[in-house]
């Protein structure tokens, strides 16, 4: 079982609560968010001028997409006032705005009041308060609690069921995605204060486990298999195959025959006793034969199974670990036991839910108006089997008897929306109205184009390698560098990881996108290779600034007037809010698009807010806003399940760093030039200061 977060520090407040219409502010005086502050002065002093309750009008105040629209923003008609009266209120709300020493008076926008913090104070707030924090600033775990009134409840429990491959099948793309969104949900929920279980539903159970039982004793290899247990099960499994389709399309053919012969009344015998003797001799037969001994408990029919399982959980855990992905228990179809699945099939018998439908047991959905589109469930097949469905139902049932989960997410492909919608709907028919509550299907679009270099079969491995390999000849187009790099191929497979998981995360879940090597391992545009960059970037400044925390702790904020730290200061304020709101959209992009923003910020103040070479004061002071901004990139990245790269202070010039100096000498025109027109229309000022920097130019 995971681990509870640890209980983060909390900020207090020195602001004094007023008594208004509409009681106390709802934010308390310990908040782990220094907008939340923010809000609750705001919504204490415009309660009694709107005459509306503070807790409404905190509850509204929403965060900004743009700093020229201030830092929070109120829609006026959100407060239930009539869209004709709105404007008038706005202006008269913004008129008797009282004076505030943290808010600027609310500019009105129409229906809009826009409020502006003050440098001073935020600047002071936010940067102490990333400082103290560290890596727990932008976390929250009072959003985890039961009760936030009463802790001693406990935290919510929410299940994250993800990746999920099929053991002795490729790693498809689509487990790949689910394999990187789901470990983001999971630190998400985590970072909010959930107890997180990370679940590993392994497609582990079925007749192909026959068919590779068969498939070991034509073909296996011990050592093979212990090398590498998963591309060897494949390779046999894909060898026996070779014999099985022949076969089957042979039975298939003879009962065609059959058919026709049955419609032309002719003698029927010898075509019957043919087909029986191609099924009694065939390779499925037998593994028909193995799993039926598999099913009813044979000890050494299961061992064989357990050693592929076993070994193939032990290669995915190390693959699993490059991606900073672990899990807490590795369930499968395998663990399903037949006594549940009967029980869900007599409960949806008992309940009318289930019919027969010539000999198979199916639930007819499109008898409901409202469920007509998902149409007939199969749960049962015609020789009394159990089915995926069957399944998936006594696991859910299973699940929540054993973990009182509040919440349970299926993370996978939205090729399966139809299959987890009848789940859900089929669970609520049963009675099992608590648990469809508590499930969602997390769903995702296709990856395009994905294959390996040396043909269309993609495991996980074969993925990474690939984009560790192409980073790599990236990196030896420049040999003088190259040979700088303490540890070339580690270097290269850090930044294709990161490559791979940023390009997945670019865009909204939904969609479908092309992997592409090109893409995603070049600096033209926001990749995960420039994310690494600006976080290399930081750590090399804090290398050369050579202060102390205590350096840090006791620097004069009041000195960072400049309108780049001002800026910059109100991104890093607007974290949390980032954290919470995605715990809303449940995308990865909420949180890649604030990174690249926020880099962007970065690259546009080093020319302006030098550090190395300026007096002593505003060194610190400068120093102490990038090591908050260097905290923040952190913290997002290893939300995002990332591994941010430092630069070592032992390795001399460092490897990270020289590694991102050559590999933008290979894109750095076109990336210019795309960075001045992006930037150009952002306030961003150009990055000539980075190439300086990089020694590139």
């Amino acid at each position: 079982m995971s681990q509870p977060p640890a209980e983060q520090a909390t900020n207090k407040s020195v602001l004094p609560t007023r008594q208004t219409n509409g009681g106390h502010s709802p934010a308390a005086l310990e908040t782990t968010n220094p907008v939340d502050i923010y809000r609750s002065h705001i919504s204490e002093l415009l309660s009694p001028v709107a005459e509306k309750p503070a807790k409404d009008i905190y509850d509204r105040l929403a965060w900004t997409q743009t700093f020229d629209k201030g830092d929070l923003g109120l829609a006026v008609p959100s407060l239930r006032v009539p869209p004709k009266e709105a404007s008038a209120k706005a202006a008269e709300w913004g008129a008797n705005f009282p004076t505030s020493d943290l808010v600027e008076k609310p500019v009105v926008s129409g229906t809009f009041l826009q409020f502006f913090f003050k440098p001073q104070p935020l600047t002071k707030l936010v940067i102490r308060s990333i400082l103290q924090k560290k890596k727990l600033y932008g976390t929250n775990p009072k959003l985890g609690l039961r009760d936030e009134s009463d802790p001693s409840k406990g935290k919510k429990r929410i299940i994250v069921e993800f990746s999920s491959p099929n053991i002795a099948k490729p790693f498809h793309a689509g487990h790949l995605r689910s394999t990187i969104i789901g470990g983001f949900l999971a630190n998400l929920y985590e970072a909010a204060g959930w107890d997180v279980i990370r679940m590993n539903y392994l497609g582990d159970w079925g007749r192909q486990f026959g068919l590779l039982a068969e498939a070991y004793q034509m073909y296996g290899s011990e050592e093979k298999l212990q090398t590498d247990p998963i591309g060897h099960l494949f390779d046999i499994y894909v060898e026996i195959n070779k014999i099985s389709k022949p076969e089957e399309d042979d039975i298939k053919a003879k009962k065609d025959e059959l058919e026709q012969a049955e419609k032309g009344g002719k003698d029927t015998a010898s075509i019957e006793k043919e087909i029986e003797s191609l099924e009694r001799k065939s390779v499925n037969e037998k593994a028909r034969q193995y799993f039926k001994r598999m099913e009813d408990g044979d000890e050494d029919a299961l061992a064989i199974w357990k050693r592929f399982r076993d070994l193939s959980i032990e290669r995915y855990k190390k693959t699993y670990s490059r991606l900073n992905i672990h899990y807490d228990y590795y369930s499968g179809e395998s663990l399903v036991e037949r006594e549940r699945m009967e029980r869900a099939a007599k409960q949806l018998e008992e309940k009318g839910v289930s019919e027969d439908s010539k000999g198979a047991v199916i639930v007819d959905l499109t008898k409901d108006p409202k469920t007509k589109k998902l149409g007939k469930a199969l749960v049962r097949k015609r020789d009394g089997s159990s089915l995926y469905l069957t399944r998936d139902i006594g696991e859910a049932v299973k699940r929540y008897e054993l973990y009182s989960f509040d919440k349970m997410l299926y993370v996978a492909a939205s090729q399966q929306d139809q299959h987890f919608a009848q789940l859900f709907k089929i669970l609520e028919l049963m009675g099992h109205q608590d648990i469809a509550q508590k499930v969602q299907h997390i769903n995702f679009g296709m990856v395009q184009g994905m294959s390996t270099r040396k043909g269309t079969v993609k495991f996980l491995d074969d993925i990474l390698r690939d984009v560790g390999e192409k980073m790599h000849e990236v990196m030896q187009k420049n040999e003088t560098k190259y040979q700088q790099v303490d540890d070339p191929e580690q270097t290269a497979d850090t930044l294709g990881i990161t490559a791979v998981m940023v390009q997945d995360m670019t865009g909204k879940r939904i969609n479908n996108y092309e992997f592409s090597l090109e893409r995603m391992t070049s600096f033209e545009g926001d990749t995960g290779p420039y994310l690494q960059y600006a976080h290399a970037r930081l750590c090399s400044i804090t290398r050369k600034a050579g202060l102390t925390a205590e350096d840090l702790e006791t620097a004069d904020l009041s000195l960072l007037q400049e309108s780049h730290a001002v800026n910059l200061v109100r991104a890093l304020a607007s974290w949390p809010d980032v954290v919470q709101n995605t715990l809303k959209t449940q995308e990865p992009v909420t949180v890649l698009a604030y990174l690249f923003k926020m880099t962007h910020m970065l690259s546009s103040s080093y020319d302006v807010l030098k550090v190395v070479g300026s007096e002593p004061e505003v060194k610190k002071a400068r120093m102490a806003l990038y090591e908050a901004a260097r905290q923040v990139l952190n913290n997002g990245m290893k939300l995002l399940g990332l591994n941010p790269v430092e630069r070592s202070v032992h390795n001399g010039p460092g490897h990270i760093i020289i590694a991102f100096q050559q590999l933008f000498g290979a894109f750095l025109e076109g990336w210019i030039s795309r960075r001045h027109a992006e930037e150009s229309n952002t306030s961003v000022r150009p990055v000539t200061q980075m190439v300086k920097w990089i020694g590139v130019r």
